[in-house]
Formats: structure tokens, sequence, C-alpha cells
């Protein structure tokens, strides 16, 4: 297989020297029908076997995976039901008029008379008119929660909006492309059982909102009703978007448990749920945050309303619901600014249309951009929720885990899972049950997890992680490092083929001089092209804040190698105390490397890296996830058994002795290395195989997570610099002064009260990030989201501690840490896996 890649490689580049470069334009449409391979092109998105097998085996059928894609936007005379010159002109204006829209049912007096809200209204429930208010005054109450939350859509309006989109999505995107095998498979699924449909997406655009139910409401699906978060849009563009099937949660809704408003809005909520369900419209929630919005990447607010379904059915409301993980990816995120990490300010009607007006200019004068819309297979929610149950297991925090390791206090990693949460709980979940809460949390990421899995890889990321980490510049160099493109053709070839192989789809296809063009075309503006000798060209990075950009770009190809990155980092921390890093391959070659040694390098890892980058299934324990990391780096060739003298051959299947304790484990602990009570893996050794590729591919893996690792290294440095109180110091100041300034800044003096804040901290340490990415030339780390990933995993780590203040939390050196010894060792911990 090497020498066939190899082989591939040279002939590449000797064609891309023959022909001459840029033959055809840039913007050219590309198909993606034609496979990259030519032969193989993987089926994304099946069910977990573990948690939902009934699902996985009835609603499959493996004749869908020949049915190819299809371009939705792509609208002519034959979708529609006329033919003639005339309609060839207004072929978009009768596909609108014939799309089937239901008519609308009479759900506010339903949902008036549901049980829920009228023990509100009645006095039977916290909160009704029993305890001291009117019942008509409770009901006009009612009636304007529900007002809040949706309104009937107009059919006129949906058929107007749905033409108006198509037009505009013509003029912004070259195609958006959907799986017809994974389109038939929803519809199977939905006439088959007879059940409401829940499709829970990625969030990558607030153009999401429209574009997913544009593409459903044109493959037959219905008119889906959509979560908006209300803190996007304007009361203006909220009642538009009201009319076209839109769902707000109420303010109200987020009060405390005991408030009456509080109360009766969670019922009317709850209410409108069950009736949507039982009407069988199709439901759209966002599980990950709002592009801008910098915090947790799991979504409070679809974690809000994803509670609600599950509450609906386990009261029995309806008997069951079918989940759709969704995803949609773009080769850019179009109009996105420069810093997407913006504050999160309300969209108005204005302000949208003025980005209508501005992409529509941009038409003319930037290529556009691919689309994918992925559906992975839906599966039973009742089946997961008797499933589930099942699979959990004792948790420690963060803290628990690893500071004793990292400071040298313990060897051994415990032998549980992580407690992780960053998504705050809302009102509507807190009402659940602590057991249904916990539910909830991790079926949002196990189907993020699908979605996350099903997406397409696009050829904007696939380059942006070879400019970056197949050819990044050392440290401190001030020149930036180009790439000849006769090399980057070969180079992209083989990178695609790499993500195919595991699994992975791929967002586009065609011939690979014309998709290395486009791409360098739509990242124009973070790369520069230069002419040198013998006609070819060198493209650059452009080094600042374009690199950040790339960075972005590229961690949507970190799921399809997460496994070998994760594996390579911790190879790269099991040698850093053996062998130099600037040592050559084959002295870190001789080095031996024991099973059980890398099992526990790969936990620390596990354990230090945050879930939301994970996303690692809740059935799948740690040491499974450990040993498909070591399976992994030996299928790619980086680990090679090595034959100890008397052991057991690696390759020998033979029957083996199974002992008690392995006879009694649980299924979802079970290894290939668990046997004759594991003593077998202490006597399993390996190597650094000494192939000429494999030094540059671990390089690549381990540079695939050095954004990350470099900023919780650099984190640690600023906690060199003194910026926070101790804890000591903090309260007692606090309790002098009682939170006055000069109180504040007796903990820490000439610091500004801002600084203690989380808020403030985050900014300090994004501020130093940059200053040292002006030094250093690693601007891959200067970016918001990985700041404030680094504050709170330092403070599930024990090492910041957080008081609650009016200004907002507080954070506090913790006393482990204020020593310069314990920083220091915190700070050598991260850096053992980083690969320079």
């Amino acid at each position: 297989m090497v020498t066939m890649l190899e082989a591939r490689l040279q002939t590449q580049q000797r064609n891309s020297q023959e022909t001459g470069l840029w033959s055809s334009g840039f913007g050219m449409k590309l198909e993606a029908v034609t496979p990259f391979l030519g032969k193989y092109r993987p089926f994304v998105g099946r069910c977990c076997q573990t948690c939902t097998p009934k699902s996985w085996e009835s609603l499959f059928h493996r004749s869908i995976m020949d049915l190819g894609f299809c371009n939705v936007i792509l609208v002519k005379e034959e979708n529609t039901r006329f033919r003639g010159w005339l309609v060839r002109r207004l072929c978009y204006f009768l596909w609108s008029l014939e799309q089937h829209i239901p008519p609308c049912q009479d759900a506010p007096q339903k949902i008036m008379e549901s049980t829920g809200v009228q023990n509100v209204i009645s006095g039977r429930a916290p909160g009704g008119a029993g305890e001291g208010q009117v019942p008509g005054l409770v009901k006009k109450e009612v009636q304007r929660i529900l007002g809040h939350i949706q309104a009937p859509f107009h059919p006129f309006l949906l058929r107007l909006f749905s033409w108006a989109l198509l037009r505009f999505l013509n003029c912004v995107f070259l195609n958006v492309q959907l799986h017809k095998g994974q389109m038939k498979m929803v519809h199977k699924a939905t006439q088959a059982q007879g059940l409401p449909l829940v499709l829970l997406s990625t969030h990558k655009s607030l153009l999401d909102g429209i574009l997913i139910p544009f593409v459903l409401l044109s493959q037959g699906l219905g008119v889906l009703r959509v979560v908006w978060d209300p803190r996007a849009c304007s009361p203006t563009l909220r009642a538009l978007l009201k009319k076209l099937g839109g769902l707000f949660l109420p303010p109200e809704a987020n009060l405390t448990l005991d408030s009456s408003e509080g109360v009766l809005a969670r019922a009317v909520v709850q209410a409108a749920m069950e009736q949507l369900l039982v009407s069988r419209q199709p439901l759209l929630i966002f599980l990950e945050e709002p592009p801008g919005a910098q915090g947790p990447r799991l979504s409070a607010l679809g974690q809000t309303w994803l509670g609600l379904v599950v509450q609906a059915v386990q009261m029995g409301v309806i008997p069951d619901a079918m989940l759709v993980p969704v995803a949609i990816t773009y080769d850019l995120v179009p109009g996105a600014p420069c810093d997407v990490y913006h504050s999160l300010v309300p969209l108005g009607l204005w302000t949208g249309a003025l980005a209508v007006l501005r992409s529509l200019w941009s038409w003319g004068h930037s290529p556009r951009v691919c689309v994918r819309v992925h559906l992975a297979q839906p599966f039973s929610l009742q089946e997961y929720t008797t499933n589930a149950r099942s699979c959990w297991g004792s948790r420690q925090t963060l803290e628990q885990l690893l500071q004793p390791i990292v400071l040298g206090q313990c060897n051994v990693v415990p032998d549980t899972e992580k407690e992780q949460e960053w998504t705050p709980a809302t009102g509507p979940l807190l009402a659940l049950k602590e057991e249904d809460q916990l539910l909830v949390r991790r079926l949002s990421r196990h189907v993020l997890n699908a979605s996350v899995t099903s997406s397409a890889v696009m050829s904007t990321a696939i380059m942006a992680a070879l400019l970056l980490f197949k050819h990044q510049k050392p440290l401190y160099c001030p020149a930036p490092q180009g790439v000849f493109l006769s090399q980057l053709l070969g180079e992209f070839s083989w990178l695609t083929e790499e993500t195919l192989l595991r699994g992975f789809d791929v967002g586009f296809s065609g011939q690979l001089r014309c998709l290395v063009q486009h791409t360098l075309s739509l990242l124009q503006a973070h790369v520069a092209l230069l002419r040198v000798h013998q006609g070819d060209l060198l493209v650059v990075p452009r080094p600042g804040p374009g690199l950040t950009r790339l960075a972005r770009l590229s961690a949507e190809l970190l799921p399809a190698f997460l496994s070998e990155a994760v594996g390579a980092c911790a190879v790269r921390g099991l040698l850093a105390g053996r062998v130099p890093p600037e040592g050559p391959w084959e002295l870190q070659g001789i080095e031996l490397l024991s099973q059980n040694e890398l099992y526990r390098q790969i936990l620390l890892l596990l354990h230090l890296l945050p879930q939301d980058l994970l996303l690692l299934q809740p059935c799948q324990s740690s040491y499974c996830y450990c040993q498909e990391v070591l399976d992994r780096l030996i299928q790619c060739g980086l680990l090679v058994a090595e034959e100890t003298p008397g052991s057991r051959a690696a390759c020998d299947t033979g029957r083996q002795r199974l002992s008690a304790k392995l006879l009694w484990k649980p299924s979802g602990d079970f290894t290939d290395s668990d046997s004759d009570d594991f003593e077998e893996a202490e006597g399993r050794y390996f190597r650094l195989s000494q192939q000429s590729r494999c030094p540059d591919f671990f390089l690549f893996l381990c540079r695939l997570l050095s954004p990350l690792l470099q900023a919780f290294a650099q984190a640690a440095t600023f906690l060199h610099q003194g910026q926070l109180p101790d804890t000591g110091k903090a309260h007692a100041s606090l309790t002098s002064h009682r939170g006055t300034l000069s109180a504040l800044r007796a903990g820490a003096p000439g610091l500004p009260l801002f600084s203690l804040t989380e808020s403030g901290y985050t900014e300090q340490l994004l501020q130093f990030l940059q200053a040292t990415a002006q030094e250093e030339g690693f601007f891959e780390c200067a970016d918001p989201n990985l700041a404030i990933s680094a504050v709170w995993t330092f403070r599930d780590l024990g090492v910041l501690q957080q008081t609650p203040s009016p200004a907002g939390p507080m954070l506090y050196l913790s006393p482990t840490f204020t020593s310069r010894e314990n920083q220091e060792k915190l700070e050598q911990f991260i850096r053992q896996f980083i690969c320079s």
C-alpha cells in the first residue's frame, strides 16, 4: 500500500511539471458524484450499534449506498410538472408553488386544553390561579407566552420565501449536495415507524436555520419547526421567523424553579412541544452553540429542547421519537467576518438584508463555495434510553484524576472516567430529575459525535492542514515557509486518500488540479502565490492572524485523525524523558515502548484534553479508546510489534484461557489485551517504524493537536506572571473590604479589578497568547476559544479556583499552585506531549 501511494505521488508530480499551471480559471463548477479514489467512497452516518442495535439493523439497507448525490439548488424544467420555454424561465417560481405545505392546525386551543397548562390555570400546580391569581389573567398570560414561542406558519409567505431563497443560494453557492441514500433512509424510517422526526444538527453559520429546512422541504419532508436562539434575533426578525416555522424559548422559562412565572412558562413550553410531537411535525434542534458565541461547544438551549422531547417520551405522550443526527459543512462559511468570535448581537431585518446584498455583490468578485448537508441514520429514542442507562459507571473530576500525577504524588491513573460538563443547565432542564438531566447531556454528546463523524471533510480543511502542519515553519523563524504547487498536488491527493481510508467522506471530487486551484482561490485572503523558476508556484501562508483562521479551518480535519493524533502525542510524551526531541528518528526507534506505558500516556492525554474536543461516545470507556488508539497506530504503520525472546508471537491468535475476571467484565470494557489477568499486556512491546514516510507522518499527527496543547502550555507559563492572587489573600481582602476595588487590588497590588473575573483573566490570557505569537510566530494558538478552554481546564484541574460574585465568577490561584515549582511541573507535564 505504501509503495502504491508513493508511486501515485511521483506520477502526479511528473504530470504537474509537464502540463501548464492554472490552465483553467478559478471557481469552476465541480461535480460531487465521481469518487476521488475511483473505487471506494465510504457511506458514513451509521448509528451506534452498542446503544441502538435494533435501529442499526432495521433502518438501513445496503442498496441506498449506491444512490449518489443530488444538487438541491439545481432546479430545472424537469423538476416541475410543466414543459416549455416559459417554464424554463419560471421554473424556480413554479417549483416553489408545487412544494407540499400541510395545512396549519389549531395548535393554540389544544395547548390551552393540555393537562399541564390546565393544572396551572386551575391552581393544582405551583404558580397557578389557586395561589392568588385570577384564572382569566393566567389564561391571558398563557396566550402571551405561547405567542412568544410560536405562531401559525403562513403558506404563501413560505412559498415566496422558498422562491427568493432558491435564487439567493444559486448566487452564493456552487452547489448544495445531499446524498440521496441518506434522504431515502430518513424517508423509510418516517414512513415505517410512523413516529415524529427530531433532527439534531451541528451549527456552523446563522444561515443553517434557513438552509437545512429548505433542503428538507425540497425533498418532501415537509415544513420543519426550527429552534432559534432568541438572543440572536431582533423582535422583528423573530416575528418573521415564527411565521416560517421558528420556535423560541420564552425568557420566563429560565427563571428559578420556585418562581410562579417560571412554572407557568415551562408548562406552556412543554405543552407546545407535546402538541408538536403528537402532530408529527418534524423538528430541527441545533446542538452546537451559534457561531460567534464564546464558551462551551454543546448548546444549553439545544439540550433544553432535547430534554423536552425526552420528557414527552417518558411521560407517554408519544410512544417514541426518531432522532436523526444532521451535519452541514461549508468550504468557507459565507459572509463570516475575519474574526468570527465577535460578541453575539441580535440580528435584525436590516442587518440581514445588508448581509444578503453584500453576498450578492461579492458573487462576481469572489469564488463561490460548496455545501454538504449530511443526514445520519435515524435511531429510536426509546431504545437509546433503555440501553444507555446500563453504560453508566463511576466518574471522577479532573482534579481527582490528574492533579496527583501532575505534581508527582502518584503514578497510577485511576480506573474511572472523567466527569467534565461545561454547558450550563437551563430552567427547563433543571426541572427534570437528576437522572434524566444526565441522560439528556450524554444523549446530546452522543448525537453530536455522530453528526461530526458523518460530516464530510472539505477541501479547504485539507489545504489548511497541509500548509500549517505538513510544512510548518520552525519556531522563532521570521520568514514564512511555503510549498511548491507541484508538491502540494501530490500531498493533497495523499491526505484525501488517508481521510477516505479512515471512513470519513470528503465534500469534493473532480480533477486534482482544478480542486487545488479552486481551494487556493477560496483561501486567497490567507495565502500568497509567488511565481518561481520553471513556471512553478510557491504557496506561502500569510503571517499573522491569517494563520489563526487557517488553524480553525484545519480543525475540521481533526476528527478523522484524532485517534492517531492522540496516540502520536502520547508516544512523544513517553519518549520525552528518554530521547532528546531534536534527536534523529533512528535513535527514537531504538526505544522499546511497553503497552502498559502507552496506555498510561494515552489516558493522561485523554484526561487533559477537553470533552468538547474529543466528543467521545458516552458508551465507550477510556480503556476501550486506548486500545483503539493503539490499534490505529499499528494500522497506519507508525508502531511495529517487538517480538521479545520467549514471548508468544503477536500474530498468534490461538485460543487462550480466559480468567474469571475477564469473563465477568462488562462488554464495554472488553479489549483484546485483557487475558490471563491482564499479565500478557505487560509483556507486549512496540517500536517506532523505520519506514521513510513515518517521521513526517508522525510530526503531522502531533502538530494537529499542537494549537490546543501550545495554548495550554502558554497558559501555564502565564501563571508565572503573578496575575492572580492566591485564595487566602483574596478571601481575606474580600472579608475585610466587602468586595470593593481596594480589597480586590489588595490581593494583587497594582492589578485592576476586571483581571480577577473569569472573563477578564481570559482576555488577559488571550493578549498574552497574541503577544507570544508575535514573538515566536505561532499564531495558531492565539484563539479566544483556546484561551477559554485553557482557563476552564485549569479550573477543573484545581489550578484555578472560582468564587461567585455580583460582577461574575472570580478566579483565584489555588494554594497548591502558588509555588513556582508546582507551576513548572504543570507546564512540563503539558509540554511533554508537544512535538517541536
